[in-house]
């Protein structure tokens, strides 16, 4: 019998099947082949969630998360994010190796000349009433965009395709800095294609008077770490919705749009802001053990710890740490970054938090340091948004080109009732 197989007996029929494993999985179309008669459907899964489904084969992101690994093409995030801008990063999840120099400044050229909006899409941000959340603003704006490039629609053609996606990173900066100055009541600023691409972000956030914007390099520097840092991570809830819009043959404008909707919840993009809260509910040091004995006692949660896929440390958050402690020498002292940190040291000496493999996560430092360099909370998922672009863009094309994919169509387990018969509206 062959090894890399799996033997299933069928205890209501006593029927044996025998299903191949490939790659550590089994084929959920196998299980259809499990039927009690001729007009039996046939077996399904049944995954809530999809706990334990994958849904494609992807050579983008590999997670481990037993050993907390996380890695781009094969490169640990660890030297991406020590060695690598993040447009760098980029052109490696989209091709899928890294640039030469001169590769490199003509990707960089491109995206950078991509920034600009038409002057329409100005035109409908300005419609949003003034306390339209920064989020809603770039989902809508994202959306707004397939309007003005009617062509996207031609997704098999490979090089209508990476205009698009051009388009799309250039601009997702200055989509979320016009909602940001609209919800605070300042003029629009348009790019300056002589700044780097976070440094171009800043500067369409803050500039206010002055001839020329200089962001502080250091700030730049934490931003664009960050960046890289949020580029990609597997099939999660957002990636999952992009892949799963795009198999429709939306345009990527749409696509993106429903993968920032889905970013936009608090369970999922909203996190690091939690953090914040929590950090200002304990308020001092002193506070830290008589709060996590109410975690401890199922009053709360610990915000910033544990993870769906990591079950040690998520390798992004000691980055972020280390990352953190360089903008504080920058920007000052913080109460919040002595909570954390004292919070971390205790949790991870906590048996409970041990036992349940809870550790620190991306979300734990990352809102800490989007306040210090200058960000309002509101602005942090769309500081999400903005390089997940990257890892939606590539996670979209290579469902695309993937001959084994078609329209998502997940099945159900129906628990309704059958056969009623109808009730006349004068029986009722």
């Amino acid at each position: 019998m062959e090894v890399n197989t799996l033997t299933v007996t069928d205890n209501r029929t006593d029927q044996t099947y025998t299903l191949p494993i490939v790659d550590g999985t089994v084929r959920s179309m196998d299980m259809r082949q499990i039927r009690t008669s001729d007009d039996d459907f046939g077996l399904m899964m049944y995954d809530p969630a999809f706990m334990n489904t994958a849904s494609c084969r992807s050579n983008i992101t590999y997670i481990d998360g037993e050993r907390g690994i996380l890695e781009y093409r094969g490169y640990p995030i660890e030297e991406l994010a020590e060695r690598c801008t993040f447009l760098e990063v980029a052109y490696l999840l989209l091709f899928g190796e890294l640039p030469n120099e001169s590769q490199l400044k003509s990707w960089v050229y491109e995206i950078t000349h991509h920034t600009m909006l038409h002057e329409t899409t100005r035109q409908f941000m300005e419609g949003f009433r003034y306390d339209a959340h920064p989020m809603a603003m770039l989902v809508s704006t994202v959306a707004a965009l397939s309007a003005v490039y009617p062509e996207a629609k031609h997704v098999h053609d490979a090089e209508n395709r990476l205009q698009q996606i051009k388009r799309l990173i250039g601009k997702m900066p200055t989509v979320a800095a016009m909602s940001y100055r609209h919800s605070v009541g300042f003029p629009y600023v348009y790019p300056d294609n002589d700044l780097s691409y976070p440094e171009n972000f800043m500067n369409m956030l803050w500039k206010m008077v002055e001839p020329k914007y200089a962001a502080n390099p250091v700030l730049a520097r934490a931003l664009d770490i960050l960046f890289i840092l949020h580029a990609d991570h597997e099939q999660n809830c957002s990636t999952s919705v992009m892949r799963s819009v795009g198999s429709a043959l939306a345009d990527p404008y749409l696509s993106v749009a429903a993968a920032a909707a889905a970013l936009s919840g608090p369970l999922h993009g909203g996190a690091n802001e939690e953090v914040l809260r929590m950090l200002d509910e304990i308020g001092t040091k002193e506070n830290i053990p008589a709060y996590i004995q109410r975690v401890k006692n199922g009053h709360g949660k610990l915000m910033g710890f544990g993870h769906r896929v990591y079950k040690n440390f998520d390798p992004r958050a000691k980055i972020i740490k280390r990352t953190a402690e360089e903008v504080f020498r920058v920007t000052g002292h913080n109460p919040k970054l002595e909570i954390a940190l004292e919070l971390e040291r205790i949790a991870l000496q906590d048996e409970y938090f041990i036992k349940r493999k809870l550790y620190p996560n991306v979300d734990f430092y990352s809102g800490i340091i989007y306040q210090a360099v200058g960000f309002k909370p509101e602005l942090f998922t769309v500081l999400f948004a903005i390089p997940r672009t990257v890892g939606w863009l590539a996670q979209w094309q290579e469902m695309l080109t993937d001959s084994e994919q078609k329209i998502s169509r997940p099945r159900q387990v129906y628990t309704g009732q059958r056969s009623r018969r109808f009730v006349p509206m004068e029986e009722r």
